[in-house]
């Protein structure tokens, strides 16, 4: 049974970080085309990032670039979303996918069948 499983959100600051994980189960990630997603209150899920296919051709939402880093260990069969300089923009459900490659290089949402639950995201003093 495929399964990911998100943890690591939580209520920070402007200005810090967090470093959410992704457990997968059932399936190798390593195989696997992965990513990063977001859903604000009133909004349509948005991509964050992605690594689209086994050469690990990464995309970054311009919101993310230079902010976000995006990764993956395989031994622990764990995917990562390591969030700097936060802002309250950035308030969210984050959830992470995953899907055999290729995905879209832009990685939109509907090109991924395994989704995680979520982990609520609070930037806020």
């Amino acid at each position: 049974q495929v399964q990911l499983v998100e943890s690591g959100g939580g209520l920070v600051q402007p200005g810090g970080s967090l470093r959410l994980s992704c457990a997968a189960s059932g399936f190798t990630l390593d195989y696997y085309a992965i990513g990063w997603f977001r859903q604000a209150p009133g909004k349509e899920r948005e991509v964050v990032s992605c690594i689209s296919s086994v050469d690990g051709s990464t995309y970054y939402a311009g919101s993310a670039k230079g902010r976000f880093t995006i990764s993956r260990d395989n031994v622990q069969n764990t995917m990562y979303l390591q969030m700097n300089s936060l802002t309250p923009v950035d308030t969210a459900i984050y959830y992470c996918a995953a899907d055999p490659p290729p995905v879209p290089t832009m990685c939109p949402a509907h090109s991924f069948r395994s989704w995680g639950q979520g982990t609520q995201v609070t930037v806020s003093s």
